[in-house]
């Protein structure tokens, strides 16, 4: 309704109108009046002067309302003041298809008589955001980063050369510009550096008139978070390889327990398992390794000399890894590794580009205690073609499987310098895409939280307003529901809103409106007298933008009044008779 005709806004078309509507009501006291706010206000009756009164203060509401709430909401508040009888109802709007629902489902009681007043809307251009993501699952402060963002056009004709601007932290980070097609989309790379760890506000911000409410789209990227990862062992080699690779980098949080002494809560907390030399894996641990990787975990499996056959064939069978056997290893013979493939995307910042050009890498050596069928995708391999490390795609989340322990005497992995670029990149790739930006709509959210404290209360913060969503806590994940219409208060408009915890700010996010309003396609009167052609006390009229609209539903649903014509004429035989009278004479 932002959109214009004639350098007015189909609102304040529609507004106009309604006014002029008002008049032929003007002593009627049981008039209610409800936009998509639906707000408390909107629930009571008032005479025509109120009415008029209020359509002064009605602005763009950014809650999208299907035609089947309202024609609810009117008729709950019809029951509540004056229950059954004749009501009439108006609608004015663009019947925007995106944001209507379902027209043909929609029944009008035979009580009610429904006037539908179409706003005749051009869907001439309009450009949004529809969706912006990183190429990489984390962000690292002085690393170049890349950001794509989605642009679409709901219009009929071609945007082009649209100007994006990449803000962060109210600052121009990086631009780009790009040509969408009618009812197409686009997408915009932007390469960007960020300093300082911790969250950066990001804002992509453009030029489009005259829909201008969607021209600002908000994000959050946390730059360097911390990795997560906890490590279980069995047998731990004494050169301590995966504290080595792990504990002296701040990128990581890394707790390391034995397998009989581990609490497995932790599990659901980290980003990445690695199990090392447990001899058998039993108890709860294999359904809670399980159901860690479907939700989007990585575990990282390295066998011990002398793993337990079934035990580990049944877990790794439930990830989806079938045929394991176990060999009898007692006199390792190591094999070299052979050369990965280095266009593979795994290896893409594990070797130079120097070293990518040579055919023969010097590559470390392994000695197999166990092989599986081949399933997912194989990272590295010995030369006799056995597989030594592979990635499987279970739910949403990843294992990583050795099939030769860290040790020396199975190899020599964990001493070359291969080795921490490899575990690295594990470790990376378990970060959870980054959601950079959540919507009004999207009930509930979903947010991860590090600690989760009982009874505790979270609260959504933004320009000092502060806001109690109705919230729940599933395992390590905060459900919050966001308000709706003007539930959400004054000042909380799209942007970035603070989560706090005891008054303490633990995580930003951003928060934009549904793009449903951005589509602009719209049922014209024609469509909408086929759909409701069914229904005789439904009335549909041909456009909003006829001047005399008011005139044209009195002449049709009041008749027109005679009583004028009725005077004349009887002046008029008054006239006649008057001249009668004096001709006789």
């Amino acid at each position: 309704m932002q959109n214009e005709a004639n350098n007015k806004r189909y609102i304040d078309l529609a507004t106009s109108h309604l006014s002029d509507l008002l008049g032929l009501f003007r002593n009627a006291a049981s008039l209610q009046l409800i936009t998509n706010d639906f707000s408390a206000q909107e629930q009571g009756l008032y005479r025509a002067d109120k009415i008029r009164d209020m359509l002064t203060t009605i602005g763009l509401a950014h809650t999208p309302r299907t035609l089947q709430d309202v024609y609810k909401r009117q008729e709950n508040l019809i029951a509540r003041h004056q229950g059954t009888g004749k009501n009439q109802l108006f609608w004015f709007s663009d019947f925007q298809k995106s944001t209507v629902g379902d027209l043909s489902a929609l029944k009008i009681d035979t009580a009610n008589q429904l006037f539908i007043v179409p706003v005749q809307a051009v869907p001439e251009k309009n450009v949004f955001v529809d969706s912006a993501w990183l190429n990489t699952p984390f962000i690292r402060e002085l690393q170049n980063n890349v950001l794509f963002v989605k642009v679409s056009n709901s219009g009929k004709e071609e945007a082009k050369n649209v100007v994006l601007k990449l803000n962060l932290d109210n600052t121009q980070a990086s631009t780009a510009s790009v040509n969408v097609p009618a009812n197409g989309s686009a997408t915009a790379k932007f390469n960007f550096n960020l300093k300082g760890k911790g969250y950066k506000k990001g804002q992509i911000t453009f030029d489009d008139f005259p829909v201008t409410f969607d021209n600002d789209y908000y994000f959050v990227l946390n730059a360097s978070p911390v990795i997560r990862i906890l490590h279980i062992y069995g047998q731990k080699t004494s050169a301590n390889y995966i504290q080595n690779v792990y504990a002296n980098d701040s990128l990581f949080a890394l707790q390391s327990y034995s397998a009989g002494n581990v609490d497995q809560g932790l599990i659901k907390n980290a980003d990445m398992v690695i199990l090392e030399g447990v001899d058998q894996i039993s108890g709860s641990l294999p359904q809670e390794l399980q159901d860690f990787v479907l939700k989007g975990g990585s575990v990282s499996v390295i066998p011990p000399a002398s793993p337990d056959a079934g035990s580990y064939a049944a877990f790794l069978q439930n990830m989806g890894i079938n045929g394991l056997s176990v060999e009898n290893n007692s006199a390792p013979a190591p094999i070299a590794i052979a050369t990965p493939d280095r266009n593979n995307p795994f290896f893409s910042d594990v070797f130079e580009e120097s070293i990518r050009q040579e055919m023969n890498l010097n590559l470390p050596s392994a000695s197999p205690v166990w092989t599986w069928n081949n399933v997912g995708q194989q990272l590295l391999s010995l030369r006799n073609g056995q597989q030594y490390l592979s990635q499987i795609t279970r739910g949403n989340g990843k294992v990583y499987l050795f099939s030769a322990p860290l040790s020396a005497e199975y190899g020599s992995m964990a001493q070359h310098a291969i080795f921490v670029p490899v575990m690295y990149k594990m470790a990376a790739m378990s970060v959870r895409a980054q959601r950079t930006a959540f919507t009004f709509d999207e009930n509930p959210i979903a947010l991860n939280i590090d600690k989760v404290t009982p009874n505790a209360v979270y609260k959504l913060r933004r320009n000092k307003v502060e806001i109690i969503p109705v919230q729940r806590i599933t395992g390590n994940q905060l459900l919050l529901e966001i308000p709706q219409g003007d539930q959400l208060g004054e000042g909380l408009d799209a942007g970035y809103f603070e989560l706090l915890l005891d008054n303490k700010v633990e995580q930003l996010i951003a928060l934009n409106h549904n793009n449903k309003e951005s589509k602009l396609d719209y049922y014209s009167p024609e469509e909408l007298k086929t759909i409701f052609a069914g229904q005789k006390n439904v009335q549909i009229f041909d456009s909003l933008n006829d001047d005399a609209f008011s005139q044209e539903f009195q002449q049709q649903n009041m008749g027109t009044s005679l009583w004028k014509y009725f005077l004349y004429a009887a002046l008029f035989f008054l006239l006649v008779e008057i001249a009668l009278i004096r001709f006789k004479d």
